[in-house]
């Protein structure tokens, strides 16, 4: 699945007309551009909870734990791929692909770089544990469906509570060594959590994981609460919605992006989901995610193939009383796997000629934007558009002002003033 990525260009701008000189960027406006933090009850949320005690796995293409939005965040990790590091730090991929684990982490437990500097993640007392997979047009040692099913079970055997998971096979079947991967997660009382994907970059329809039960599966909307056309798809497994445009990330070896896809909302709702279980620690994962679902802000009737149960809310998640459950309300895939496996169990075999299942890949950028362009236009643009305007104005003004002081000199002369 892609994710669109932007490097901050809005705000440039907005401020070509202002700027006669280059000004630095306000110690606070990557904190300003996370309008989620406010807008979904987070820092609310914050009163009650931070994640802290709560281990997130990020099954990506690696998190780069050295960047300053993320001391202290990284706790361990692992590499399924044959490719990258030993602990899971390598991004993996060209470009935007390799930074887009760290992104995902940033989103998900950020520690900032200051008071009000930097990325602050959904829960920012959480840990961390990335698992690095080669996704895409990366060469890895493991088929990729093997190498997911290995990061699940790492994830699971290193004390994760909850797992994010922003990438999709772009089918709806998923492979039978993910019915035991995710069983055995389920079995040890983990929340998984998956991006629904993006339609803009040609996922039409929510796929695997995002289609397993037991899933907590998220889509996407954009600032005003609107499903989002381009960055996310939608399907009967929607769970909830949350932001997936104008997102933040912090760059693996520094800086910031914006970007956009369900790859960010995901982390969004992991983060929730850190929230709730460092709140509630003896709570079991089905009733953490019926608080994550059945909090949200309704929108029309609820479950609905575009927004879920609605627009997730992390206070009301974490503080409100919710009546408790026996079962996970995304399903039971044990109870899948026991009707439909055994169903296809009967079904005469497929030709060798079959074409292969597509192989997972990450939710990668459809355009990013860099933010230091974006909170600071770049000199060329300066000169070749702010200095101009500037002048072009400055000459306007002394053309009104002439008017004006002939106007009144011919009021004198006239004798009307």
């Amino acid at each position: 699945m892609r994710t669109t990525r932007r490097v901050l260009a809005g705000v440039t701008a907005g401020l070509v007309l202002a700027l006669a000189t280059v000004v630095p960027a306000q110690a606070d406006q990557v904190r300003e551009l996370e309008y989620w933090l406010n807008d979904y009850g987070i820092t609310q949320a914050w009163q009650a909870s931070r994640g802290a005690g709560v281990k997130v796995a990020i099954i990506d293409t690696g998190v780069d734990g050295s960047v300053p939005d993320l001391a202290g965040a990284v706790v361990g990790g692992t590499d399924v791929s044959g490719v990258g590091s030993a602990n899971g730090q390598k991004p993996l991929g060209n470009s935007d692909e390799s930074a887009h684990g760290t992104w995902v982490a940033s989103l998900l437990a950020g520690r900032g770089t200051g008071t009000n500097t930097g990325v602050m993640g959904v829960a920012p007392a959480a840990s961390i544990l990335t698992v690095s997979v080669a996704l895409g047009g990366v060469p890895g040692a493991l088929n990729v469906d093997e190498q997911i099913a290995t990061g699940v079970r790492w994830a699971v055997d290193h004390g994760a509570s909850v797992i994010n998971m922003s990438l999709t096979r772009n089918t709806l079947d998923w492979p039978p060594s993910w019915d035991s991967a995710f069983q055995y997660a389920f079995d040890h009382d983990v929340v998984i959590v998956a991006a629904a994907g993006n339609r803009g970059s040609g996922t039409t329809e929510v796929g695997a994981p995002a289609t397993i039960p037991g899933v907590l599966t998220v889509a996407g909307v954009d600032r005003n609460g609107h499903a989002s056309f381009d960055a996310s798809s939608q399907g009967i497994t929607i769970g909830v919605s949350a932001p997936s445009e104008q997102l933040v990330g912090a760059n693996p070896g520094g800086g910031y992006v914006q970007w956009e896809g369900t790859s960010g909302a995901a982390p969004l709702v992991a983060g929730i989901v850190a929230l709730v279980r460092a709140a509630h620690p003896h709570m079991n994962a089905a009733n953490v995610i019926e608080r994550v679902v059945k909090t949200a802000k309704a929108v029309g009737s609820v479950p609905s193939p575009i927004y879920g149960y609605g627009l997730v809310s992390a206070n009301a998640a974490v503080t409100a009383t919710v009546p408790t459950v026996k079962a996970n309300p995304m399903g039971d895939l044990a109870e899948w796997i026991r009707i439909h496996r055994r169903a296809q169990a009967t079904d005469a075999p497929k030709s060798p000629s079959s074409a292969p299942a597509a192989a997972p890949v990450a939710l990668a950028p459809e355009n990013t934007v860099n933010v230091a362009n974006l909170l600071v236009p770049r000199w060329g643009l300066v000169t070749s558009v702010g200095i101009p305007t500037t002048l072009l104005l400055c000459f306007l003004a002394l053309v009104v002002l002439g008017a004006l002081a002939a106007r009144r000199h011919f009021r004198r002369a006239t004798g009307r003033e």
